[in-house]
């Protein structure tokens, strides 16, 4: 393999988080089980310039803290070079904001979920066949989700495979080799219980409660799994 598959790095999780655990591209590398030597991450956060589409052999665009609809101008580069990179064919996984990212670059809609933060370990039902990513996982599978905002309208073309109670688009194939998950693959249960204890207040303040939030949250097979899926069939 000699071109690397490509980490956009779209944010940094909770410092005392990344001091203990490491950071999202970290989490994205163990799950995808391949050496770093073979990924290359950029941090648009940074200003740091994204590489042709056909330089990597896949894409990967991390969850971030930052909100799709503050349209920061290196979340619109962003946005601007994955319409282009979609259009290449290049394989592309993105993952909570790089999943909204995705629908709003390809001509969706983006805002805040109507149903609340979603936090917690969720049982995501699939609810498409046919989907190399997703073939022969039994439904209901479990994901650890942590988010505000949602893809609220899908961009045309594009196919719900899982839902949520609370996330109608927990995945979308938004064209051939193209992936958004509303769920968090690179996360486990240790990870899933510091966000809701981060947020606690805000989720009591909006009338969820953070005990019930940390009784769900269990460890699953899923992210690995789906993530060095992801690896493989990028490598095809």
């Amino acid at each position: 393999m000699n071109r690397p598959l490509l980490i956009i790095k779209t944010g940094s999780s909770m410092p005392d988080l990344v001091a203990r655990r490491g950071d999202f591209e970290d989490w994205i590398a163990q799950g995808l089980g391949l050496p770093r030597t073979a990924i290359t991450v950029v941090d648009v956060t940074r200003g740091e310039p994204l590489p042709s589409p056909a330089a990597v052999h896949g894409i990967v665009i991390s969850g971030s803290h930052a909100m799709v609809t503050e349209h920061l101008p290196w979340s619109e580069y962003t946005a601007q070079w994955l319409r282009d990179a979609v259009k290449t064919g290049a394989p592309i996984l993105g993952i909570c904001y790089g999943h909204q990212l995705l629908a709003y670059a390809l001509g969706g809609e983006v805002g805040d979920n109507p149903h609340g933060r979603e936090f917690g370990t969720a049982d995501i039902h699939l609810c498409a066949n046919g989907d190399s990513l997703f073939s022969g996982f039994a439904s209901p599978i479990q994901g650890h989700v942590g988010h505000t905002q949602s893809a609220l309208r899908l961009p045309e073309g594009a196919r719900v495979l899982a839902a949520s109670a609370m996330e109608p688009h927990a995945a979308v194939a938004f064209a051939p080799r193209v992936w958004g998950v509303q769920f968090h693959p690179e996360f486990d249960a240790d990870i899933t219980r510091a966000y809701i204890r981060a947020y606690a207040d805000i989720l009591r303040a909006e009338g969820q409660d953070p005990a019930r939030c940390l009784a769900t949250c269990r460890d699953t097979p899923l992210g690995t799994l789906l993530l060095r899926r992801f690896a493989q069939l990028a490598e095809q």
